[in-house]
């Protein structure tokens, strides 16, 4: 994974105080333009920690910043996998530590955005990913294709019971890499990761906006509504040409998934539509939980007047 810098930044006005501004929260809550802001005003550059924004052509369903919205912030680890690529966490933790070393020998301060709690932590808290093994995981594979991921689930709640009781039954791709893990490394899945908030040798700033649910379920409805206006149903076709259904990542997209099953004939456009809401909605429950996890989050209602102010307070106290 590779990103170019694309405009100049002029160097910090205010004293660094941690290593960088991690800017976390649910989908549609403000994230992106809170991190712009932020980025202008302390001579930053943006890394990119949403896990389906890494994909080049997935840009109205994941709401992409475009770059006049980017407005001349420089942004990395956007468009960087093909959507027959798989997303992967490890591969992106040394991608973005990479960039993140880069932006401060120039002087900037790296200003990390997204809801993709582990790819946030990835970055912020050190996590030490367990190695994989080819054979393991091609073993488990042909299992979960065989036996279905309701039999994989049974079998890792019998050796590691705290994991498959956060692991959904039907999520076949965790599984497999749940059991790879437990049999690699021969201890529990979830032992392998530190507690959320923990420090790395450069501790972050972390900064969390909230919105109240019945706002947030309004701002995820006006989002799909807009991503329809913008032509999401288009872009999948496109998608659909350059091998999105190959890829196992891309291809489970809130958005995306929905409307390539209403292209294959399975459900109306308007069913699609409904249940990319309610999808939305599940997820952002799962982002809240997870980022409730972590007490080194400072949260900021992300309808305050002065949100870009009480950010920047937070990141020179």
């Amino acid at each position: 994974m590779s990103s170019e810098v694309s405009a100049e930044v002029s160097a910090a006005p205010f004293r660094v105080s941690a290593a960088g501004i991690a800017v976390v929260g649910p989908t549609a809550v403000g994230k992106s333009d809170l991190a712009v802001a932020l980025a202008h005003a302390v001579g930053g550059e943006i890394v990119n920690a949403d896990s389906m924004q890494l994909y080049r052509g997935m840009d109205i369903g994941t709401a992409k910043l475009t770059e006049q919205e980017r407005a001349g912030v420089p942004h990395h680890l956007l468009d960087v996998l093909d959507v027959r690529e798989d997303a992967n966490v490890a591969t992106y933790q040394a991608a973005a530590l990479g960039v993140v070393a880069g932006i401060r020998e120039r002087g900037h301060v790296p200003v990390l955005v997204g809801g993709s709690g582990l790819y946030v932590a990835a970055v912020v808290s050190g996590l030490d990913f367990p190695g994989t093994d080819p054979v393991v995981r091609a073993r488990l594979e042909a299992d979960l294709a065989e036996h279905g991921a309701p039999a994989l689930h049974a079998r890792l709640k019998a050796v590691d019971p705290e994991a498959a009781a956060s692991i959904l039954p039907t999520n076949g791709r965790k599984l497999v890499r749940a059991l790879e893990v437990v049999e690699v490394s021969g201890g529990p899945f979830r032992a392998v990761l530190p507690e959320l908030g923990s420090d790395s040798p450069a501790a972050w700033r972390r900064i969390g906006v909230t919105a109240p649910r019945p706002a947030l379920a309004a701002r995820i409805e006006a989002r799909v509504d807009r991503m329809w206006e913008q032509g999401l149903v288009d872009e999948v076709r496109r998608l659909e040409k350059d091998g999105i259904r190959e890829g196992r990542t891309a291809a489970r997209a809130l958005g995306y998934a929905q409307v390539l099953r209403f292209l294959a004939g399975q459900g109306t456009e308007q069913l699609a539509r409904d249940e990319t809401i309610s999808s939305t909605r599940r997820f952002v429950r799962r982002q809240e939980s997870w980022f409730s996890r972590d007490p080194s989050i400072q949260w900021l209602p992300y309808d305050a007047d002065d949100l870009v102010e009480r950010a920047l307070a937070l990141w020179t106290g």
